[in-house]
């Protein structure tokens, strides 16, 4: 194995389950520090697997906690050149049932958490010679999917911050892409779908390639765009969708 980002320090957050956890064990793999983040105590784990992995328990959409993020990352590994924001919340409910305390929720992970620590983030990159962003979106941020408004306007709101930071990040060295799944096989349905298992297989038959992702697939897209094999990408949403939103 190339360890194409050996002295690399990278930052995911989300990284106790799912695509985050698997996305950590990307980027150890190929050489990167990583100090992993999540509103969850059981991120802590990931520091007894691998030994370039710092944790810190937190929640993304609180100032404090990008602040403390990109400091530590700093402090502990040297550097920050890598964010995965992928930290993430959804509600599922039709538009008439959604609250506006269900709208801010999601809001204030997907959107305002991916914003300020890609604000901390570009901050250090800039001052220490580049870096990469990668934010993990949805395919519903570019087709309608019905009982996700906040989630689908949450993922709009991603892109299109993305796209904003891959132009003011170009003159720095920094570039930022938006990875964009279909649906994926984590315990994150679990938490807002008594039916998660029957949804997974219905959502299995929309895609063209007859099945839904699994992490670390989502994982791999995520590690090619923080490496230096796509050095000429920037400013991208890149569907990882097995196909959903070609037709």
């Amino acid at each position: 194995m190339t360890k194409e980002l050996a002295g690399k320090t990278a930052l995911v957050t989300g990284a106790a389950r799912g695509v985050g956890a698997a996305t950590v064990a990307w980027l150890h793999e190929h050489g990167a520090s990583v100090l992993a983040t999540d509103v969850r105590p059981a991120v802590q784990e990931l520091a007894d697997r691998f030994d370039r992995v710092a944790t810190l328990v937190g929640d993304v959409s609180e100032e404090d906690v990008a602040v403390r993020s990109a400091a530590t990352a700093l402090e502990r590994f040297g550097g920050l050149d890598i964010l995965v924001a992928n930290a993430g919340r959804s509600v599922n409910k039709p538009v008439t049932e959604t609250t506006a305390a269900d709208w801010d929720e999601v809001m204030s992970v997907n959107a305002r958490g991916a914003f300020l620590h890609a604000r901390e983030a570009f901050r250090v990159m800039r001052d220490y010679g580049g870096g990469a962003i990668v934010t993990v979106g949805s395919f519903a941020s570019t087709v309608g999917l019905a009982e996700a408004a906040a989630y689908s306007a949450s993922k709009g709101a991603l892109a299109q911050l993305t796209k904003v930071l891959a132009l003011e990040g170009a003159p720095h060295g920094i570039r930022a892409n938006v990875v964009a799944p279909g649906v994926i096989e984590t315990d994150l349905l679990d938490t807002f779908r008594a039916d998660s298992r029957a949804y997974l297989r219905s959502f299995g038959d929309a895609h063209p390639l007859g099945r839904v992702a699994q992490p670390e697939e989502i994982a791999e897209v995520i590690g090619f765009l923080a490496s230096p094999r796509s050095a000429f990408v920037t400013g991208a949403v890149v569907a990882a969708d097995g196909g959903y939103t070609a037709a």
